[in-house]
This record gives C-alpha cells, sequence and structure tokens, in this order.
C-alpha cells in the first residue's frame, strides 16, 4: 500500500518542511517529489500538508504518518539485508558535533545498535570544524555536523536559524563591548558570531571558551555574556536575547551528514546510519527533559 520511495520522500519533506529542500537531499526533482507525496495521500485517503507559497506544515495525520513511515521504512530496510544476505558489520568511527549533546541523538545511536548488533560503533563527539578536519584526515567515515556557509559537501538534514542567546535576566550595556561566551577555534558559530560583529563594527570581548556545549551553558545561565546557538537546539533555561539589544543578524546553519571521500569497509555501515540518522531527523529537534523532580 505504502511505497518506500514515497515513504522516504513524505520523510524529507516533513523534516525540512521544504520541497526544494526535500528534492535537494534526496537528488530528485521538485516535480518528482510532490508526485510522491500526491500519491502518498492518495493512498491514505488523507492530506498530509498544508502548503502554499511560503510554508509547508504537516496535519494531524501527516503526524501520525510520521511514526509510521519510520517504522515501515525500518523493517523494509532489514528485511532486505536479509534476503539478500548482506550482513552490515565491521567498525565504524562516527563524529557529532557538540551542538546534538542535549538531543536525542544517542536513542537513534541506540536503535542502529540494536538493528545492527555486527558493527562496532565508535562515537567522537567534537567541534564541527574539528569534525571536518578528522573526516578529510581519514580519522572518521561519517559526520554529523554543522557546515561551513561556502562549503555545499552533505546531505542535508536540517537548516536552522542562528540566534543570540543567554540568561533571562541578562542586560547588555550598548556603551561596552558585547560578552561573548564561544567554542574555541575552529568552531563554526564562533567563527560567524565573530563576524557578524565586525560587520556591525560592534565591539566585543571573550568572557568564556569552552570545546564542551555543558561548559558554553552553564557560563551562560551565570549570566556572563550571550553565545550563538541554533535556534532549533536552545538549551533549557536559555532564552534568545531581545531584538532591542541590537545584535546582529547570524545568519543560517545547515546540519549535515557527511561521509569519508574514500571507500572504506564501514561504508555499508555508514550508509546504514546514516539512513538511520535522516529517518529520525526531526527527533534531534527535541531535547531530552529532565526526570520529574529535579532541575
Amino acid at each position: 500500500m505504502y511505497e518506500p520511495s514515497q515513504l522516504r520522500t513524505f520523510l524529507a519533506v516533513a523534516q525540512t518542511l521544504s520541497f526544494t529542500q526535500a528534492a535537494r537531499r534526496l537528488g530528485l526533482r521538485q516535480s518528482t517529489v510532490s508526485q510522491h507525496v500526491r500519491r502518498l495521500e492518495d493512498a491514505t485517503g488523507r492530506q498530509l500538508f498544508t502548503r502554499d507559497t511560503h510554508s509547508v506544515e504537516l496535519t494531524e495525520d501527516g503526524e501520525a504518518m510520521l511514526g509510521f513511515a519510520r517504522r515501515i521504512l525500518a523493517v523494509h530496510e532489514q528485511a532486505s539485508a536479509f534476503f539478500t544476505g548482506t550482513r552490515v558489520r565491521g567498525r565504524l568511527r562516527f563524529g557529532a558535533s557538540e551542538d546534538f549533546v542535549l538531543t536525542r541523538l544517542p536513542e537513534i545511536l541506540e536503535g542502529f545498535r540494536y538493528d545492527y548488533p555486527e558493527v562496532d560503533l565508535e562515537l567522537t563527539v567534537e567541534l564541527s570544524g574539528t569534525l571536518h578536519e578528522q573526516l578529510a584526515a581519514g580519522k572518521l567515515d561519517l559526520v554529523l555536523a554543522k557546515r561551513r556557509p561556502e562549503d555545499r559537501r552533505g546531505e542535508l538534514v536540517w537548516h536552522d536559524d542562528l540566534v543570540w542567546i543567554g540568561a533571562e535576566r541578562l542586560r547588555l550595556d550598548p556603551d561596552r563591548p558585547v560578552p561573548l561566551i564561544v567554542f574555541p577555534p575552529p568552531g563554526i558559530t564562533r567563527a560567524l558570531a565573530l563576524e557578524a560583529l565586525e560587520r556591525q563594527g560592534r565591539p566585543w570581548r571573550i568572557v568564556c571558551t569552552s570545546g564542551s556545549l555543558n561548559g558554553l551553558i552553564a557560563a551562560a545561565r551565570a549570566g556572563l555574556g550571550v553565545m550563538a546557538h541554533s535556534r532549533g537546539l536552545v538549551p533549557p533555561g536559555l532564552f534568545r536575547v531581545p531584538d532591542r539589544a541590537g545584535l546582529p543578524e547570524l545568519g543560517q546553519v545547515d546540519f549535515v551528514l557527511i561521509h569519508g571521500r574514500h571507500p572504506t569497509p564501514a561504508r555499508n555501515a555508514a550508509r546504514a546510519l546514516a539512513a538511520a540518522i535522516l529517518t529520525g531527523a526531526e527527533r534531534l529537534h527535541r531535547r531530552v527533559s529532565a526526570p520529574r523532580g529535579r532541575p
């Protein structure tokens, strides 16, 4: 009843909320993406998206289809691997950026390890810039990270705005340099924040540098300064800095999956993990909640 190709297209549109970006991710024409969605809607007898010239949104039936589509595709992949005799195995070196420390990425990785028990998964958590360097050096097989604005490599997971965030009671003095909380070089958000302030001619000073997202969050919660961060991943206890603060626009950022340039024994495992991440990409926007009774 439900074609896997149509379900993959549906998930790509649901995750990007854009027919154009979904087409780019899948390597299809936009007309093909529209056709796949229309045929899936015909098969279900339900409208899965509301769309106009400016926006795409999931309907309630579309939200329900998300879970079904993920499970159908997962079982389809497992059945294909079983009957074709292609067993995914070997050592897979996977790098994820610090941005995903507080997301549900661990749940996706747990599901992957359950589905592919013969894969020896090695996880590296680092700055996006460092992960790009390690991938280029052949030290990683697959990377989930931000990409630089001029870099077009990688499979788009989602597109997001960068925003300034800080403690709720933080007030910036317009007559003093902007206090910055940043990753060390080669952090991508660090570079974008500094470039934006330089373009505006706004003086700044670095009040905290940490290679750990948790370290930056602690400094921001303490009211030391502001930091640039993905709008979809704002940590609990931090808030967007109001426009009246006069800070410059930071632009947008892409989160992508990038495979190593040279074929390795981990190629099939890397493809399987990339598929699992793309299938569950919308879960990466959901922060992990603290247990009840704890802050």
